[in-house]
């Protein structure tokens, strides 16, 4: 099992797969490297590095004042050196494409490109309501077979959607216990995340300027809650380089095996290589 071990001593589970450009990807706020299993098969010609974030997938579990972007952020560029990469594409998914906006304007020289998937400089707060929600918390389900009856139904921004990939979807993110489902991270995470809820959000806009000079590629869902159309659209107007895509019928977040998620991304790594 590939691990490396983290400045501040944790033990972080990634895997390394490929050869090629390396693309590290970044997952979202309670998933992990899992989150690319729908698209791996359909990226030639990388070296694709997944990291499970600190408690989170098979990672170590820590202090819950460390589950933060900045520290996120460090990780990754350690993974980096662990691996001996001096420069490195990033697909970010949600939370990871914020990590991604924060390494481009601290270690710019460290990437290539980056590859936002359903992610921007502002989170649209019907988005952020929802994942306050569940974050920290088992679901009320008691089986993983209950678990894709009820989410199939509840995720009604998703379309032609087979229960086959809901079923995989609950099978990686929830452990089925005698006692009902049960979180597959550290709950702390909640505490991490909301700690400073009552703050008003940081201005992320230079963040994503910060972008200006790699090949950059945003995927949205089209029936997103997190990221807006008006968000999108800046995005847009501010880079009108940037290979942009609106997946139908998907919300937060798409899949990436999608077939317009897919040329999107081949565009991109054709911009990198």
């Amino acid at each position: 099992m590939p691990r490396f071990t983290t400045s501040d001593g944790l033990s972080l589970h990634y895997t390394d797969e490929g050869e090629g450009l390396p693309l590290l990807c970044l997952a979202g706020l309670t998933r992990d490297g899992r989150d690319f299993d729908y698209v791996a098969p359909h990226l030639k010609g990388v070296r694709l590095i997944r990291l499970d974030y600190r408690g989170r997938g098979q990672s170590d579990w820590g202090d819950h004042a460390t589950y933060t972007i900045p520290v996120e952020g460090r990780d990754a560029v350690e993974l980096l050196d662990h691996l001996g990469i001096d420069r490195a594409a990033i697909l970010g998914t949600s939370r990871g494409g914020l990590i991604a906006m924060v390494l481009a304007a601290t270690v710019k020289d460290r990437l290539t490109g980056v590859a936002l998937n359903d992610i921007g400089p502002e989170i649209a707060p019907a988005g952020l309501d929802v994942i306050k929600g569940y974050l920290g918390r088992n679901p009320a389900w008691k089986t993983h077979d209950e678990a894709v009856a009820k989410r199939a139904a509840a995720m009604t921004a998703f379309e032609n959607v087979p229960e086959s990939r809901w079923r995989e979807e609950v099978e990686k993110f929830y452990r089925e216990t005698p006692e009902g489902l049960v979180i597959t991270y550290d709950p702390r995470l909640r505490d991490a995340v909301l700690g400073d809820g009552a703050q008003p959000a940081a201005d992320l806009w230079p963040l994503f300027d910060a972008l200006k000079g790699l090949p950059l590629c945003c995927i949205r869902g089209k029936n997103s809650d997190l990221l807006s159309d008006e968000t999108y659209a800046e995005m847009c107007t501010r880079r009108p380089d940037m290979v942009a895509v609106e997946v139908p019928g998907r919300g937060h977040v798409p899949f990436l095996d999608e077939p317009e998620s897919l040329d999107a991304l081949r565009r991109w790594l054709g911009m990198l290589r």
